[in-house]
């Protein structure tokens, strides 16, 4: 994790835990008062680790057993993009390319149609794993999908189980 989620992680924590504790600057600079580097063993966290995952995320939309449906029309407007419409989302996360391998997950959430001009979604959804060490566990990813490029980046902004205090690393490893 970036020193700067942790931070922001902590922060939150803290703050909803312990919100009558303060934080004393004394040491602190006039203009950045309100933060201070934590120790992360204070939280009894452990050495950060990267993972990688290869998965692939298969949304069926037709069909008797569809696992994504569209809640929100779009509006009846000018757009060529669909702009306005919504999709909640409970799509199998697979080991292969085929929706016939091994599931090891599912993504749940939702994705919109967030811009005029591009095929551009704002997703929200966690990465639900059912699998092996990580079953239990989920992802949270929310962020800007514009569909088309071929290399997207989406921010990780957390996590529960393994990913508890999840993020992506700067990044490098966020990228579908």
């Amino acid at each position: 994790m970036a020193e700067a989620s942790i931070c922001t992680t902590q922060f939150t924590i803290l703050f909803l835990v312990c919100s009558s504790l303060a934080i004393s600057p004394s040491n602190a600079k006039e203009t950045d008062h309100f933060a201070e580097t934590m120790d992360m063993k204070l939280l009894g966290l452990k050495e950060e680790k990267l993972s990688r995952f290869k998965l692939y995320w298969h949304e069926v939309v037709t069909g008797p057993s569809p696992s994504s449906i569209q809640i929100v029309p779009p509006p009846h407007n000018t757009s060529r993009t669909g702009f306005g419409f919504v999709r909640m989302i409970d799509n199998p996360l697979t080991i292969g390319p085929a929706l016939s391998s091994k599931m090891v997950g599912k993504a749940k959430g939702f994705y919109a149609q967030a811009s005029q001009e591009e095929i551009g979604l704002l997703m929200a959804m966690n990465f639900a794993f059912t699998e092996g060490k990580y079953n239990g566990s989920t992802m949270t990813v929310l962020g800007r999908n514009t569909v088309f490029s071929k290399v997207r980046e989406m921010p990780v902004i957390g996590g529960s189980g393994v990913f508890r205090f999840a993020s992506a690393n700067s990044g490098k490893n966020s990228q579908v």
